[in-house]
């Protein structure tokens, strides 16, 4: 199976810090350089501050040929088949470029500024009843009504199909075991923020039981995330990769999770991040900031892991062995975002992208030749 490739946009350019919070020069611009790199989607992601993703990724549909959209989504807010009937003319409109990134939500505060009350355990049942709304009214031909915990309605119609079959695809992230079981009988790609591989294999082992625990036997493929940070040398590289770190520090961190209404905390201090993928690669930088071929965890120790947060350093050359050993444990798709977005997607697409797609196109057809 080809690696997949996954970038991050925004509406606004992040790196500069200015601008208004939609700037759609630069959103255009920034969905064609991912195109133009080799992107195979861009993530556009959700906050409770963030402009709305589904119109963002309706723009960079409109602007660009055949980048794939892969849309953050949180269940809670929105109705499940006003939800399906959105996604679904979406996807029709994009010409069958779109999947879903279904988020449960992580952070207390940041689900409070929409209206959500509901806890964690009860924000992941309710996601799983959202889903098998969302896949019925997306194949149902006929009308259905609905009972649940959390959502009812009486005889759904939808007029619109996604143009994908049997559905859009879905993704799904969390590294709980809430998570792992959801995620498992729903995900058609399960994502992970960047662990060493031996943590990285014991998390697909587990979304794999919450498969198999759903009755499933064809697996959800994975998606890993880094930050790369590459040099034409490795002591580049890492110069390169302190002097961020030294920015990082520099600015603080903001609070915990997505709660960026608050301003940085001194230096030295952070919150215990809320939810799990957080606390994990927090526990991992406490044991080291280097780990396996590349692997580099002082980012996520000095934000608090907000977000995907480790970074694999080094020559494209080492950063690629370093990914292809994520391929070896069973990583099919890998989304990489810079800290200098713009010119970081394009050197991506320069010497990383190639780099990797060559050896996994090679292993292919070693694998055929071999029967």
């Amino acid at each position: 199976m080809p690696v997949e490739f996954i970038g991050m946009i925004g509406a606004r350019d992040s790196e500069g810090g200015q601008g208004p919070a939609v700037d759609p020069g630069f959103t255009r611009m920034f969905a064609r350089v991912h195109e133009e790199a080799g992107f195979d989607r861009v993530l556009i992601g959700h906050s409770s501050s963030s402009p709305d993703g589904g119109q963002v990724a309706a723009y960079v549909a409109a602007h660009t040929e055949r980048l794939g959209l892969l849309l953050a989504h949180r269940p809670g807010t929105v109705a499940p088949t006003m939800a399906a009937r959105t996604f679904a003319t979406l996807d029709a409109l994009s010409g069958g470029r779109l999947a879903v990134h279904v988020i449960s939500g992580g952070h207390d505060a940041e689900q409070r500024r929409d209206g959500d009350y509901a806890a964690k355990e009860d924000r992941y049942a309710r996601t799983d009843e959202f889903l098998d709304v969302v896949k019925r009214a997306w194949t149902e031909e006929e009308g259905f009504g609905h009972d649940g915990r959390f959502y009812r309605f009486d005889d759904f119609r939808s007029e619109v199909r996604p143009v994908q079959h049997p559905h859009i695809p879905l993704y799904f992230g969390g590294s709980s075991p809430a998570a792992y079981r959801v995620g498992g009988i729903h995900a058609d790609v399960f994502a992970l923020w960047g662990e060493p591989l031996a943590e990285t294999a014991g998390q697909i082992a587990a979304v794999h039981a919450g498969a198999r625990a759903a009755g499933r036997t064809v697996m959800p493929r994975i998606s890993v995330s880094f930050r790369p940070v590459l040099g034409a040398t490795e002591d580049e590289a890492w110069e390169r990769a302190y002097g961020i770190l030294h920015g990082l520090r520099r600015k603080g961190t903001a609070g915990g999770f997505f709660d960026r209404s608050r301003p940085p905390l001194p230096l030295g201090q952070s919150v215990r991040p809320e939810n799990a993928g957080s606390q994990r690669l927090l526990a991992v930088a406490e044991r080291g900031e280097r780990h396996d071929r590349a692997l580099w965890t002082a980012p996520a120790a000095v934000t608090g892991a907000a977000g995907n947060s480790t970074a694999l350093v080094g020559t494209p050359e080492t950063v690629a062995r370093a990914l292809l050993d994520y391929v070896d444990i069973g990583v099919t798709t890998f989304l990489l975002r810079g800290y200098r977005p713009v010119r970081d997607a394009e050197e991506f697409g320069r010497t990383l992208l190639p780099l990797v797609r060559r050896e996994v196109g090679r292993r292919e057809r070693e694998a055929r030749a071999q029967g």
